[in-house]
């Protein structure tokens, strides 16, 4: 049913491109004869242009799970509050992103940091090519600035990483016996109202053959926080099953998840001058504020072209500016 689906979308969007081509085709005729269509002409080929390139980006995106929902976590490095600071940072980030794309968005968990930013937050990405996409920002994030937390203004360098898994289906073949968990349920730390903040509805879920760690205290009720820590599990689960096939977790995942703080795939510089540069693509971009609005789709675009064509770079040494 999937592969069907797919080919119902390649043959819808084969006939879009081939109307819109022909409608360019009679716009050029009706101007070879001297009719006033140029905007109408230019407007068309801006049109085509971007179907075609969303239907590049979608034939890039081809994997088992690309097209499932992402499940995206962000913990900060070593450092103290600037380094949670920077999470904090990466996570609007990402909002912004997931509200250009119209991607419904999900808060799991969210730990604050003690003075600012966050200690940790885990978020579900929920629409088509969630997790295809967001796989390309997978892996440590540097960024160089002047600390505002540092009276002497000094300039720092704080790393946070990210960690994205595809939410997989019910049908998943991922088992978990309850016997292989322990559960804790708390009182929620965060937002919610006084029903959240004085009933232990947040739940901690550890599997323990492995040790991973999952919780979630978004929700008001036990039951749901309960099925989401599980949802996160099973995509964690998922994950290790992978690693353990190293060939299929570059397949599906495209970057290594044990990549360590001293490697990052993009740097943030925002003093003494203003650059992003991703260290796998070679791309540079001086904006530095628009993309931490949330235009990270040339980013992306780009890291699916060079993982398509076999050219991705590794990840940039700690020491690299």
């Amino acid at each position: 049913m999937q592969r069907r689906r797919r080919l119902d979308e390649d043959r819808t969007l084969l006939e879009s491109l081939r109307r819109r081509a022909d409608d360019i085709s009679v716009l050029i005729e009706w101007a070879g004869v001297g009719e006033d269509v140029g905007v109408d002409l230019a407007r068309a080929i801006d049109e085509l242009q971007q179907e075609v390139e969303a239907a590049e980006t979608r034939k890039m995106l081809a994997g088992e799970h690309d097209r499932a929902n992402a499940i995206v976590t962000i913990h900060p490095g070593a450092g103290g509050t600037e380094s949670q600071d920077w999470a904090e940072m990466l996570f609007r980030m990402y909002v912004k992103w997931s509200e250009r794309r119209g991607f419904r968005r999900e808060v799991i968990d969210y730990q604050p940091g003690e003075e600012a930013g966050l200690k940790s937050v885990t978020l579900t990405l929920t629409g088509d090519y969630a997790f295809g996409l967001m796989a390309a920002e997978a892996g440590v994030h540097r960024l160089v600035r002047i600390s505002p937390y540092d009276q002497a203004a000094r300039r720092h360098t704080s790393f946070a990483s990210v960690l994205v898994w595809p939410e997989l289906p019910e049908d998943a073949d991922i088992e978990i016996e309850d016997k292989d968990l322990r559960i804790d349920t708390y009182r929620s730390s965060g937002a919610g109202g006084q029903h959240v903040n004085v009933t232990d509805s947040a739940v901690r879920i550890t599997h323990l053959p492995t040790g991973i760690v999952v919780s979630c205290q978004n929700e008001r009720s036990q039951h749901k926080n309960r099925s989401s820590a599980m949802k996160v599990l099973k995509a964690r689960l998922f994950d290790l099953k992978m690693k353990e096939q190293q060939s299929k977790l570059e397949q599906i995942a495209g970057v290594k998840k044990e990549i360590g703080f001293g490697s990052q795939i993009r740097s943030y510089v925002l003093q003494p001058y203003q650059m992003i540069k991703d260290h796998r693509t070679k791309m540079e971009v001086g904006d530095v504020n628009r993309v931490l609005d949330g235009d990270l789709d040339g980013f992306i675009k780009t890291y699916l072209l060079k993982k398509a064509s076999g050219t991705l770079g590794a990840p940039a040494a700690a020491d690299e500016e």
